[in-house]
């Protein structure tokens, strides 16, 4: 096999491992969506399939010797000399080392995000509680009680009422 086509076949094996489809698809909440993540899902597996077929085996050796008998020494001779003459260039990666630390950087980025979103929604959702908590007791709740949550306005309506300031 060709640098080249065992380079694309290794990339294309380990882009496959690290894909996590079932993670994407609990997030996609539409059909049209699904319908269209399953047709990439498929498009995806048929590439990776075929590459993994057809690059990553070896090239069945020619049979000199049967193509001597039926054309003759001379012309497989030299089709042979100029078949070994051949050379496939390696791959040479340049691109990703370039990108590496860039991606890597994106990674650090996206993994304090996604931590900062977590301690957010969590906040969020303790405040949602509390809100929710408070809509069913707000009718039936005293100021006392009221101010006991939220000293912050029992010091200011105080400070309004010391300062005789009364809105008007």
């Amino acid at each position: 096999m060709s640098g080249a086509g065992k380079k694309v076949v290794d990339v294309a094996f380990k882009a496959s491992k690290s894909i996590d489809w079932d993670g994407m698809a609990k997030m996609i909440v539409t059909d049209e969506a699904r319908k269209e993540f399953s047709s990439l899902r498929r498009a995806f597996e048929e590439v990776n399939s075929t590459l993994q077929t057809k690059f990553s085996q070896e090239p069945e050796p020619i049979d000199w010797e049967y193509y001597r008998k039926g054309l003759g020494s001379r012309i497989v001779d030299s089709y042979k000399e100029y078949y070994e003459s051949v050379e496939i260039p390696k791959f040479v990666d340049k691109t990703t080392p370039e990108y590496k630390p860039k991606f890597d950087a994106l990674l650090v980025e996206l993994k304090e995000a996604e931590q900062k979103s977590l301690k957010e929604s969590e906040r969020l959702e303790k405040e949602i509680a509390e809100v929710q908590e408070l809509k069913k007791k707000l009718s039936t709740m005293t100021a006392d009680e009221y101010f006991e949550k939220h000293p912050e306005l029992k010091q200011k309506f105080d400070d309004e009422i010391r300062n005789d300031y009364w809105g008007y």
